[in-house]
């Protein structure tokens, strides 16, 4: 993979971990954003646990108990979607750019077609990851 992490990847990613974003503007384009920077610099497995400490951190510092709003499932649903896009796109220059050659994943709702709600909105899936019970999520080693 040829995904490199642009001044302003690596500014966002410092406004994210100093807890300086507002959690009411952390949508799901940033939580790609940062995903793609962290998978940049740390692979899959290192990306999975610094989003879930970031986010973790960002949560409590806004006042809002982790276990009230993350979802681990999610979290490393989206983390493997996006590396299987970085591994299906050639090179990008940044975050931005990455995303806008991968518009499928501005769908927030493209988790549907690998989770059943069941599945995915259960108290397990939100304390710990669950594989995909509908279609697999493609996995790459690194």
């Amino acid at each position: 993979m040829n995904h490199l992490i642009s001044e302003e990847d690596l500014a966002f990613k410092i406004h994210v971990e100093s807890c300086k974003f507002p959690v009411s503007e952390f949508h799901h384009n940033e939580h790609l954003q940062l995903a793609y920077v962290y998978l940049a610099e740390y692979g899959i497995d290192g990306a999975a646990t610094r989003m879930r400490h970031t986010l973790h951190n960002l949560l409590i510092h806004a006042g809002i108990t982790p276990s009230q709003k993350y979802h681990e499932t999610l979290t490393r649903a989206w983390i493997m979607a996006v590396h299987h896009f970085m591994k299906i796109t050639e090179q990008s220059n940044s975050a931005t750019d990455f995303i806008n050659q991968n518009p499928t994943m501005l769908d927030s709702k493209i988790m549907h077609t690998h989770y059943s709600a069941e599945v995915l909105f259960s108290e397990d899936a939100r304390k710990s990851f669950i594989e995909p019970n509908l279609d697999p999520i493609p996995k790459y080693e690194g």
